[in-house]
């Protein structure tokens, strides 16, 4: 049974002015009363953000200093933040929690064995920040039940009546509110979000498996809309603790129309781009991401930037096992999830153009740039050479809930993975094993640390059996 108060979750809306500018979310149930958040400067009241009948959200926005150990008391219990110290720092990084099928009914001892060992990891060091990097919530089975959704996307029904559009919003609204509220409500998940605040980033569970990659007719049909507008909706509140018309200042488009975001502190800038909103078959990007990538390319950073991709943007060359696939008629199915990844050939000039950016980006020597992915089931790391400016290291982490596939995948991709890559021919690419494997691709659940310490930074990976990696150095 779900508690009738869930949260607070904390959300880092930006870093202004020597604080961290945050917003918690509480669901609570109809008429439950919700304390304020007490801070130095006072009471902070919560305020209503979404009607759901018998479930209201509600937010409170507020602000602590980025100095260390900044806290908040709500609800008689003080609530002890790491800060976001100028010297030595952690960050944690997540993606995948959950899986496609049957997710609310595993144990959650089980399916949350990783947050519990994160939270176990925070309380030796405090973690500063925690970067989501896509499929926070598996949405997939959030279709079933309604007639217009129940056969989709494979089937698509007769056009739908505005009234029946309308009665199956409400019908995927309540079943992402649902497993919102089962994910945000587990014990290990909670006590950490209540202490260390979030930045999420979406990927195709957030909506449907393969959202942007599977055909148009299908993504663009009355039932398709409806579903992503709903998940957007649902990401903004569940994910973001906003709504249309309210976003906070880091996002790059006020409107909404993408939802890439930046965040800016002493000698760090996170960059996550949208993936996802202006995705089609035969675009990773529209018009909007593009543009907020160029001019974050031409923007002043120096320091690191933490570049979080929700597809690895380093990997091997995809266009053999897709020309494979859709000569198989029974692997047809999988072809969707190989053109999901930069490296498919279908996006092969956009992803070109994405490499050019970033090595950009990592030009000069007081600059250096990092990517974060997930989505793959698998830890693995991967460089591009850069030639004089060093290495552009990618970290991949995946997943935290979502149980990882049998080892011969990960020895496949390992196998595929032996030749390298080069998108740009003066930067190879080249998929490298993390500190203590055997082989480059790993198959268990993981979430990654990084460190910095002065002007360096370093990273480990945490399994679930082989345990915590040895640091890789990053320059």
């Amino acid at each position: 049974m779900l508690p009738a108060l869930i949260g607070p979750i904390l959300f880092l809306d930006e870093i202004r002015d020597g604080h961290l500018h945050l917003a918690a979310l509480f669901l609570a149930a109809e008429d439950h009363p919700c304390p304020p958040i007490e801070t130095s400067d006072g009471e902070h009241t919560p305020e209503p953000l979404a009607d759901f009948g018998r479930v209201k959200a509600l937010r409170v926005r507020f602000a602590l200093p980025c100095a260390p150990s900044p806290s908040y008391r709500w609800n008689g219990i003080d609530h002890d933040l790491a800060g976001l110290p100028e010297g030595a720092l952690r960050l944690a990084y997540v993606s995948c929690n959950g899986e496609e099928v049957g997710d609310l009914d595993r144990a959650g001892s089980e399916r949350n064995a990783m947050w519990a060992r994160l939270r176990l990891d925070h309380a030796r060091a405090p973690v500063s920040l925690l970067l989501h990097g896509g499929d926070q919530v598996y949405a997939d089975e959030v279709t079933q039940g309604h007639p217009l959704s129940d056969g989709w996307p494979e089937q698509l029904p007769e056009p739908p009546t505005a009234e029946a559009l309308s009665e199956l919003r409400a019908h995927l609204r309540a079943r992402f509110l649902e497993r919102y509220m089962a994910l945000y409500s587990a014990p290990d998940f909670a006590w950490l979000a209540a202490r260390v605040p979030s930045l999420m980033q979406w990927d195709d569970h957030d909506i449907c498996d393969g959202w942007g990659s599977l055909p148009e007719e299908t993504t663009t049909s009355p039932v398709g809309r409806a579903l992503f507008e709903t998940a957007r909706e649902s990401f903004l509140l569940f994910q973001q603790a906003a709504c249309d018309g309210d976003l906070p200042a880091r996002f790059a488009d006020p409107a909404g129309r993408h939802l890439g975001w930046s965040v800016q502190g002493e000698g760090l800038r996170i960059l996550a781009p949208d993936l996802r909103s202006e995705r089609t078959r035969h675009a990773v990007m529209g018009e909007g991401g593009w543009a907020m990538m160029e001019a974050q390319a031409r923007a002043p950073a120096p320091g690191r930037t933490l570049l979080m991709s929700s597809t690895p943007l380093l990997g091997p060359r995809l266009s053999i096992l897709e020309s494979v696939m859709v000569a198989i008629p029974r692997m047809q199915e999988y072809e969707d999830d190989l053109r999901d990844q930069w490296q498919s050939r279908a996006h092969r000039a956009e992803w070109k153009r994405m490499l050019a950016l970033v090595c950009g980006m990592a030009e000069g020597a007081d600059r250096e740039v990092t990517v974060l992915s997930g989505e793959i089931h698998l830890a693995t790391r991967a460089f591009m050479d850069l030639g004089a400016d060093g290495r552009l290291h990618q970290l991949v982490a995946s997943g935290i809930a979502h149980r990882a596939p049998p080892k011969s995948w990960a020895w496949c991709l390992g196998l595929l993975a032996r030749g390298g890559e080069d998108p740009l021919p003066e930067h190879p690419i080249r998929i490298e094993r993390i500190p203590g494997q055997s082989g480059r691709y790993v198959a268990e659940r993981n979430y990654l640390v990084l460190e910095r310490h002065g002007d360096s930074w370093q990273a480990a990976w945490e399994f679930e059996a082989s345990g915590r990696s040895a640091p890789l150095p990053l320059g």
